[in-house]
């Protein structure tokens, strides 16, 4: 059984050869920094909601406290949830890789996923 340390060990040593992780890959705490650039942020999946109610139907994945404190959201627009083989907000709790431009969206960075291909899951 692995314990957090071996598994975080893992993760930083397969990085490189999943996702192109490089020294310049933000996590989610300085996804910030990289605002108006292409990058592919990892971690934990703190939160995932699909707001059904709400106009154009968003799924919000964040990572670091719950909203509205999150340091980072993979945001998917309903028209874009068919496209996916599973329900996104079945994400929460695993380390995911989200690949995109990053943009700010009330202060807070996001990136736009309008394809699974955008999202990698680690451990799968």
């Amino acid at each position: 059984m692995m314990n957090a340390v071996h598994k975080w060990l893992t993760l930083t040593c397969l990085l490189p050869a999943v996702v192109g992780y490089t020294a310049d890959t933000p996590d989610p705490a300085d996804a910030a920094d990289h605002i108006g650039q292409e990058a592919t942020v990892c971690g934990e999946v703190t939160s995932a909601k699909f707001s059904s109610h709400r106009k154009r139907k968003p799924t919000f994945i964040d990572f670091g406290p719950p909203h509205p404190n999150q340091q980072f959201t993979a945001l998917i627009w309903g028209e874009y949830r068919d496209k996916f083989d599973y329900e996104p907000e079945g994400l929460y709790g695993k380390t995911i890789c989200v690949s995109g431009t990053i943009s700010e969206h009330k202060g807070k960075p996001e990136i736009k996923v309008s394809d699974p291909s955008q999202i990698q899951v680690m451990g799968d």
